[in-house]
């Protein structure tokens, strides 16, 4: 399976020259000092525990803006899984150029694959169930964008980007509108007919008012595997019913098999555990 399409640069670059910004400032003082202006080497960025590879279009641009004449090869497919050992990009050119992009390319990729690798823990949990793992607007903040794109690498599917692009009235919506069908009937008639309308429930009650007021998305959060089951077995067939709240690795198969459609998981994005890349020097050029 291909990678998804990577988002505009525009939406991300930004967020690489302020990490190399922060990261070497008026230069690298260590490698100016140790290596010489013209001096060069070969190296590999590589996986040091199994993972999915994603981020290396990243990496990539990360070199460029430090060094446009640095030479870069793709040694593995974005998407595609790499164990540990496994050469994942390899540099050549300036020595200096190439240390100073090192800490910056390995906290991108480090993040990234991270977040794929944990979401594709998760959607092969729920493998044969039918079920469709989400993720959250729970993202690391400047991140969203790249966040995003990782759990798609990783096989996840994108919820809502932000609060502008689809509709979730969630619990405090209802409480300050009156109620769970007061509020859906609001959003119905004031927002744009394009925008998705999702509603938190937290009953059966509420469930059968958001579908009789018209929502057909329903957010079943923080609800026992029994609850579920009986929500999938009263309206699944009215509704697209999505779990939240609570869900781990080890429980996300018991959820999925009550028969809800879609599972949100904010963990994808806010613990996913950072993937061990390195790189490594494993030539040194000619001067």
């Amino acid at each position: 399976m291909s990678a998804p399409a990577l988002p505009a640069p525009a939406s991300w670059l930004p967020l690489v020259e302020r990490a190399l910004a922060e990261d070497v400032g008026s230069g690298d003082a260590t490698s100016n000092a140790v290596l010489a202006a013209d001096a060069t080497c070969e190296a590999v960025v590589e996986a040091r525990s199994p993972l999915v590879v994603c981020g290396l279009p990243i990496a990539e641009a990360v070199l460029a803006r430090v060094d446009p004449e640095l030479r870069v090869e793709r040694l593995r497919p974005e998407g595609g899984f790499a164990e540990a050992g496994t050469a994942l990009l390899g540099i050549s050119g300036n020595a200096r150029s190439l240390l100073a992009a090192e800490r910056t390319v390995l906290n991108f990729l480090g993040r990234l694959c991270g977040v794929a690798t944990h979401t594709r823990a998760y959607v092969a949990a729920v493998a044969g169930t039918g079920a469709e793992i989400l993720d959250t607007r729970k993202t690391l903040p400047g991140w969203r964008v790249l966040d995003k794109y990782a759990v798609a690498v990783g096989g996840g599917r994108n919820h809502r980007t932000g609060l502008y692009d689809a509709l979730l009235i969630k619990d405090n919506h209802v409480a300050a509108a009156g109620g769970v069908g007061a509020a859906v009937k609001a959003a119905r008639a004031a927002a744009p007919p394009h925008l998705l309308l999702q509603v938190e429930v937290e009953s059966e009650a509420q469930a059968a008012e958001a579908i009789e007021a018209g929502a057909r998305w329903l957010l079943l959060d923080n609800r026992t595997p029994a609850e579920l089951r009986r929500l999938v077995e009263r309206f699944g067939s009215e509704a697209v019913l999505e779990a939240s709240g609570g869900v781990t690795l080890a429980n996300v198969r018991e959820i999925a098999e009550t028969g809800v459609q879609r599972i949100s998981i904010g963990a994808l994005t806010h613990s996913a555990p950072n993937a061990d890349v390195a790189l490594e020097v494993v030539r040194r050029g000619s001067r």
